[in-house]
């Protein structure tokens, strides 16, 4: 056995019998830089481009006129987290992550904290677009959120991905700290680089990239699924991380690690970026539908609550109700709307009429948003998609 320790990045499915292009059992430190030497804008990949665009500028005027744009904030990006863990085999519910986040789970297990820290480090990501475009640094401080100590690039050898049943390597990245920066260096060049390519596309070739070059021991796939919603953010295509796209990829979890094999064994770029731009596209009238439905089931539940009680400030109290699904007594004081007997009455009145559900959690009361969370675990992603026959079929 090595002296150094062997570290597995498994792909979850019914297991791959392929060779990574013809040498799985080779560190591939001649990975080669983007863009691809082929044409990847084929007529079927700009159609798809102008589609998911589409999409998401109506996602983006959509979620602009709610009262409160932020609210899918505290919303959208903990069902990412959830869904980005689970296809690294780390299984959470969204309603345990719900809970937790706001405070009304008592018992949090590993799997959860290590959920919500993918939304810490999304949250992180996207604040550090203020002051810095995308780089390496970009990518660390994400994985470093993600684990809660910080990532270093790796610097030993013995890192492969695997069949999870056989064991058998699939894919060995490059090896080496400095072959592995240069790689990083190469793929920040062409993220900020004049090359004419659509922001989609860009998107989708440097997760391939970020992928394959694995820099980091454990977390390259959250990390890249990551700085997919800070690429779409920086290039203008979204303004707050409120796409649920790791939602498509969970959905579709067999053909994501088929087609980031297919690009690697047989240069296949096409199948691999239509899968990605049907997932923004996807994901996008997901969200819209999302948007919409939500801000009626506010609007109707802001006029209730003013029936019930001129005296509670409606507006604010169901903005609250809608960010922080699991509300608490505690929530309502610090957002400054009353003092705690107040709002504790207000909320009783509101549960007595069964708007929300009052429950004891511990020590804690916490007045539970039922309506919007059936909406949002309930309310399934598209079934299909314009250009789904040309990549697969959805996983069971």
């Amino acid at each position: 056995m090595s002296k150094f320790f062997t570290f597995f990045d498994t792909f979850i499915g019914s297991g791959y019998a392929v060779t990574m292009w013809n040498h799985p059992d080779r560190p591939y430190q001649d990975l080669p830089a983007l863009p691809p030497s082929g044409v990847v804008e084929t007529p079927a990949v700009l159609k798809a481009t102008i589609t998911a665009s589409r999409a998401l500028a109506r996602l983006d005027g959509a979620y602009k006129r709610l009262p409160d744009p932020t609210m899918l904030i505290n919303l959208i990006p903990l069902m990412e987290a959830q869904a980005s863990s689970e296809i690294e085999n780390i299984v959470t519910t969204n309603d345990e992550l719900f809970k937790a986040a706001n405070g009304a789970l008592p018992d949090v297990t590993p799997q959860v904290k290590e959920a919500l820290r993918y939304r810490e480090a999304l949250r992180a990501g996207h604040e550090s677009l203020a002051t810095r475009p995308i780089t390496t640094k970009t990518a660390v401080e994400v994985c470093s959120h993600i684990h809660a100590r910080t990532a270093i690039i790796r610097n030993q050898p013995g890192t492969y991905i695997g069949n999870p049943t056989t064991g058998n390597r699939i894919y060995t990245p490059p090896e080496g700290r400095g072959v592995i920066l240069d790689h990083l260096s190469a793929w920040e060049r062409f993220l900020h680089s004049d090359h004419g390519l659509d922001p989609l596309v860009v998107m989708a070739l440097s997760h391939y990239q970020f992928e394959a070059i694995h820099p980091f021991f454990d977390g390259n796939g959250r990390t890249g699924r990551v700085l997919n919603l800070l690429i779409l953010i920086e290039t203008g295509l979204l303004q707050l991380p409120i796409l649920y796209l790791s939602g498509h990829i969970m959905r579709h979890k067999d053909t994501y690690y088929e087609q980031l094999n297919a690009v690697t064994r047989e240069d296949a770029w096409e199948p691999w970026i239509l899968f990605m731009l049907d997932g923004v596209e996807s994901t996008a009238r997901w969200t819209l539908d999302l948007v919409e439905t939500t801000d009626t089931m506010r609007a109707a539940m802001e006029t209730e609550i003013r029936a019930l009680n001129s005296k509670v400030p409606a507006a604010s109290l169901t903005r609250l109700l809608f960010s922080q699904p699991y509300l608490r007594i505690d929530n309502v004081v610090e957002a400054g709307l009353a003092k705690r007997q107040t709002a504790a009455r207000w909320l009783t009145e509101i549960s007595d009429t069964g708007l929300v559900v009052k429950e004891k959690v511990g020590r804690n009361v916490v007045f539970i948003n039922t309506r919007l969370l059936q909406t949002l675990f309930q309310t399934p992603l598209p079934d299909w998609c314009p250009t789904a026959p040309r990549w697969g079929t959805p996983s069971p």
